[in-house]
């Protein structure tokens, strides 16, 4: 009778957690949308299956250069695709036009700020994630910032509905707490090793290891990202009507010449 009792309890439980909106600890927990990375390896680990839009990541960086701007801009195509604006504050390096339009940026919806002052790119960061039009913000932090100034920027991203990035250079320490998703880039041989710290769900015990060069392109088939696509590659500035629209410090994010 007992161990009649106990597989009725059993099998009630399976039932119960087999219910599609029950979700274990070491499950991913899922997001309520996210934009594919191009990678399905990456996707298989990230919360929806994606980069998370209405929410805050944090990217720490072993070194620049190593690819990491080749590793988001699948993701940043697909939203430029669906009409919606791509902001970059205060990156450490000029980007390079013709190698982000190779790569299936569409450079008319690419907003770079460049604030003289670490308050005046807070506020733009904030401001950009709360923008309806604003797909995806990316901010390269001078310093540290506090968990007063997170918290309010996850929130700014969850109202504004877009992926926010907090780019940690390398020797910056990750601190973000209100960030649901982080992770560690670091070089591995050919291929970039991407740490999965921190996640809604379940802890990822080894790094997920990408060959940028299989990244799609624009024409949807795989093939080497162009030289000077990396936030660490210094190529020469395309001519000025090429280029991403850029503005000096505060002020709309919208009409920027």
């Amino acid at each position: 009778m007992n161990a009649l009792s106990s597989s009725l309890r059993s099998s009630s439980l399976d039932a119960v957690l087999a219910h599609p909106a029950i979700w274990r600890g070491g499950d991913c927990a899922p997001e309520p949308a996210a934009v594919p990375t191009g990678f399905a390896a990456l996707d298989a680990v990230l919360p929806g299956g994606g980069w998370p839009q209405a929410a805050l990541t944090e990217m720490l960086l072993a070194r620049e250069g190593i690819g990491e701007l080749r590793l988001v801009l699948p993701g940043l195509a697909r939203l430029q695709a669906d009409e919606r604006d791509v902001i970059w504050i205060a990156p450490p390096h000029l980007p390079y036009a013709p190698a982000l339009a190779a790569a299936g940026l569409d450079l008319r919806r690419l907003v770079i700020v460049r604030p003289a002052a670490t308050a005046d790119a807070l506020w733009a960061f904030e401001q950009a994630l709360r923008a309806p039009e604003c797909g995806a913000a990316f901010l390269w932090p001078q310093g540290v910032l506090d968990d007063r100034a997170t918290r309010r920027l996850q929130v700014a991203a969850r109202e504004g509905g877009s992926w926010g990035v907090l780019w940690r250079r390398p020797g910056q320490p990750g601190i973000a707490g209100a960030a649901p998703l982080r992770l560690a880039l670091a070089p591995a041989a050919q291929q970039l090793a991407v740490h999965v710290v921190k996640r809604r769900g379940g802890e990822v015990a080894r790094p997920v290891l990408l060959d940028l060069d299989l990244a799609p392109t624009p024409s949807g088939r795989s093939d080497k990202d162009p030289a000077g696509a990396a936030a660490g590659d210094r190529g020469p500035p395309a001519a000025a009507h090429a280029g991403p629209r850029c503005a000096p410090g505060r002020g709309s994010l919208r009409g920027i010449p």
